[in-house]
């Protein structure tokens, strides 16, 4: 899973679906993520993208511009397939709307439960989680079929590429570790251009993992993940008012 890279608009502006366009910084951003895939891939890359050599069996991208701009950039020979699960949170009537201008009385009892209550006009994280984890499942069984569990235990399959938003990485990683959504911003901070590899193990179906790896409810097999780049910026993102949130720090979307 890779998170875009950093958007163009202003620090402390409210954004979920909204179209953004990449920033100036966007090729060097890229050329990080390009070497970290190239080292993690060894497989055939040119000077700026990755060649589909069977390393990578599918690329799949939200059809907002800075996440299919990067997919483009490094699979320029591949057919990229746009899934509207893969969009960020709906932000509602906040889109685009400085954080530090949107009403208190709007705000606060979403930063008290963002998990369950609705940003006015748009989604909870909830909804957010909710759509994404069916699509998420089903790419899992689809890409499953041929496994070497007796010499491995790994789950052979060409490796697919996702490029998608911190909301969208969190519910999934949140969903394969068993990790609270409400708990999700403290235990995965996610920088722009973060790369995130999960490997699905085979087991037997009545086994309920392990507390490293945990079986999940909803999809058949126990995951590992691991960060293979998470560079922290040196400005911090907003993704919440200037204070009061539960967010904490960490909030990034």
């Amino acid at each position: 899973m890779i998170r875009h890279t950093t958007p163009a608009v202003e620090k402390g502006i409210c954004y979920g679906q909204s179209d953004l366009d990449v920033a100036d910084d966007f090729l060097s951003e890229a050329s990080i993520i390009l070497q970290c895939l190239k080292k993690d891939t060894g497989g055939n890359l040119g000077e700026d993208k990755i060649e589909r050599t069977g390393l990578i069996g599918q690329v799949y991208s939200s059809p907002l511009q800075r996440c299919r701009k990067l997919a483009a950039h490094l699979f320029p020979d591949s057919a990229i397939s746009e899934a509207g699960e893969l969009k960020e949170i709906h932000c509602g009537l906040w889109e685009m709307r400085p954080w530090d201008h949107i009403p208190r009385e709007e705000t606060d009892p979403w930063m008290k439960d963002f998990v369950n209550v609705r940003i006015p006009g748009g989604e909870s994280y909830l909804d957010l989680y909710d759509r994404v984890i069916p699509w998420f499942s089903g790419i899992v069984e689809k890409a499953g079929i041929a496994t070497n569990a007796e010499t491995t235990g790994i789950a052979e399959t060409a490796p697919i590429a996702i490029f998608t938003h911190g909301g969208v990485i969190r519910s999934i990683l949140s969903h394969i570790t068993g990790t609270p959504l409400i708990a999700s911003f403290k235990v995965f901070s996610l920088h722009y251009g973060c790369i995130i590899r999960i490997t699905r193990l085979t087991g037997d179906p009545g086994d309920a993992g392990t507390p490293e790896y945990p079986r999940t409810l909803r999809t058949s097999g126990i995951f590992k993940h691991g960060f293979l780049s998470n560079i922290q910026p040196a400005e911090k993102e907003q993704h919440k008012p200037g204070t009061g949130s539960t967010f904490g720090e960490s909030a990034q979307l």
